[in-house]
């Protein structure tokens, strides 16, 4: 499989990644990365990792987090191995460890998987973000990376509670058609969600939803200003988005 060998946050780390046929990282696994605000000596989960673009973002610019990079692909949880050990990425690459299981496992299977309960401070996902209704690739690789399942959040945020300390926080970016599946599967398990629309300029409709709440949280839910990847006019990003893109700067919580 050919492949390519990207640098991301301005170089402060680098991924292997393949050329063709499956999902590349970009911009989702930036964003999503940036939800992490935590100076602390923390366990970080990466459900649904790929070749670990969002993991490695966090622990470049958190040098106190341990990223368990989590993806049930074969191929690319191989991806992920290599992107730890490579020369671009040996300042950091110890801190970061690759489970090739799948998210949705439960009780003992999980925990065999090396995914044991209330263990990690954070928990990242990206999902899947195709439903039944949309035209499918016909990569095969690439279908599984974006095709969504039936009552995906609940079994990913299953998973996300139960792998989670007690006030640790979730983090995940999705469509926005997507809200109301997450609020509904977030239940009694998370509360506290803020949930930030990105639209691609001002006056045009949200392609993506970012959320973030905190396990066992009776805070109410917020709706935080809407982030805007471009300026009016141009197709540079937005300075508040390009900083957030290239790891200059976290998108904290309000309610921390």
């Amino acid at each position: 499989m050919t492949e390519t060998l990207d640098a991301f946050h301005r170089g402060a780390f680098h991924l292997l990644q393949p050329a063709k046929g499956a999902h590349r990282a970009g911009m989702d696994a930036m964003l999503l990365a940036s939800l992490v605000d935590d100076e602390r000596p923390v366990r970080v989960a990466d459900l649904g990792a790929g070749a670990g673009a969002a993991g490695f973002a966090v622990a470049a610019r958190l040098p106190n987090a341990h990223v368990v990079l989590v993806e049930r692909s074969p191929e690319m949880a191989d991806y992920a191995r290599r992107n730890t050990a490579i020369d671009q990425n040996r300042a950091f690459g110890s801190r970061l460890t690759v489970i090739e299981a799948d998210v949705t496992l439960r009780g003992k299977a999980r925990a065999a998987a090396s995914l044991p309960d209330d263990h990690f401070h954070h928990v990242i996902m990206n999902p899947p973000f195709n439903d039944a209704r949309d035209r499918r690739t016909p990569n095969a690789l690439k279908a599984e990376a974006h095709a969504m399942t039936e009552d995906l959040f609940e079994s990913w945020l299953r998973t996300a509670n139960a792998i989670m300390i007690p006030g640790g926080q979730l983090s995940l970016i999705a469509r926005p058609s997507s809200v109301a599946d997450i609020i509904a599967a977030c239940g009694k398990r998370f509360g506290g969600l803020e949930l930030t629309a990105i639209h691609p300029r001002p006056g045009e409709d949200a392609i993506r939803l970012l959320v973030t709440a905190i396990k066992g949280s009776k805070s109410r839910l917020i709706w935080r200003a809407p982030l805007f990847m471009h300026e009016a006019d141009g197709h540079a990003f937005s300075p508040v988005v390009d900083d957030l893109n290239n790891g200059r700067k976290a998108y904290a919580r309000k309610g921390r």
